[in-house]
């Protein structure tokens, strides 16, 4: 198992493009400017060891060379040794609408990168609990189980889009219905479900679902994005905006937060009810919810003994640079002989 310690480094690789656009324009300003001299003959009389291959060949030495010092500079580290260790924290599971309606953009940058920003942080401020991410329009899949790996989460749920559900809607049920699958620890005392939504198209049993699942000891919390004047839905294509959703009367709908929805599904849960629209007062308020929270004792395994690998990668990088400083650009027998480029003295 392999993880980057300083993966910014990778910017670093630029310079490759930029050292072949340079070569390539100084063997043309070469080329030409030889040809105002002598004709192509003449040139090979007069400097008849001149080989392009071997001055591709050095370039290819160099670029190979810092490749690997800039891989070093990243600091691959390999996990040598998977090992099981004892955390203690809490379960807690995000169920995100992506519903179209999510993509209103009545607050910035829409409601469903706002959701996204909130849940992001709230990963930011934990410590060893674990993580789950449910998805739901229409229906409702599972982003990612429930896991210790934070960087994970964070990664899955910025790929989470609408069409990555097959219907749209917004099946909170079956989302609440998924979650009790995800607690797989009998003996967590602290379970949480943080459902972040707009609030539209609910089903009449949400009610009875969310507190069947608070019987069952998990707590539920939920978080309203969008604003109660609501926005258009907005259609886009290749990422550009083609027009908005319109109803069967040809008129462009509007889709607005239902607070009262969301506060029903809070009070029955014996949870809460949070505005999201300002990204810090979820964090906070469920931020603190968490660490006053009992943490339960659980296991995980994990690749531990990270050992850095930096030093290979500076070996062989030197190598090839070492390399390219011994390698002349005359030809030599054998490459006379390939003859590569027609460079044969005619």
């Amino acid at each position: 198992m392999y993880k980057i310690e300083e993966p910014i480094y990778f910017y670093f690789f630029i310079i490759i493009p930029i050292m072949i656009v340079i070569f390539i324009l100084v063997l043309w300003w070469k080329k030409s400017t030889q040809k105002k001299f002598a004709n192509t003959e003449l040139l090979a009389k007069l400097a008849p060891n001149a080989s392009v291959f071997k001055s591709i060949l050095k370039l290819v030495f160099l670029l190979v060379g810092i490749s690997f010092l800039i891989i070093s500079l990243v600091n691959p580290k390999m996990g040598t040794k998977l090992q099981t260790v004892k955390r203690e924290g809490v379960d807690i599971i995000f169920a995100l609408d992506v519903s179209k309606s999510m993509l209103a953009k009545d607050i910035a940058p829409n409601r469903l990168e706002k959701s996204k920003q909130i849940i992001s942080k709230i990963i930011d401020k934990l410590g060893s609990d674990r993580v789950g991410i449910i998805i739901y329009a229409g229906n409702a899949y599972p982003l990612l189980p429930i896991t210790t790996d934070h960087a994970a989460a964070k990664m899955f749920l910025q790929n989470a889009n609408p069409d990555m559900v097959s219907s749209q809607g917004t099946a909170i049920n079956e989302a609440l219905d998924l979650s009790r699958t995800y607690y797989n620890n009998d003996e967590q005392t602290n379970k949480f479900l943080i459902i972040i939504s707009d609030g539209e198209d609910h089903q009449e049993e949400t009610k009875q679902k969310a507190q069947d699942i608070a019987n069952e000891g998990v707590k539920v919390y939920t978080v309203g994005v969008g604003t109660e004047n609501g926005g258009p839905i907005p259609i886009e294509l290749n990422g550009g905006l083609v027009g908005y959703k319109k109803n069967r009367q040809g008129e462009t709908v509007i889709t607005q937060r239902k607070p009262d929805v969301l506060q029903g599904i809070a009070d029955v849960a014996n949870g809460e009810y949070i505005d999201g629209n300002k990204t810090e007062q979820p964090v906070e308020i469920i931020e603190k919810v968490i660490a006053n929270a009992q943490k339960s004792e659980f296991e995980s395994t994990q690749f531990s003994d990270y050992k850095d690998q930096f030093q290979w990668f500076v070996g062989i990088g030197l190598l090839f640079l070492i390399i390219d400083i011994f390698f002349f650009e005359r030809k030599t027998k054998w490459i006379k002989k390939v003859d590569l480029f027609n460079e044969k003295e005619s």
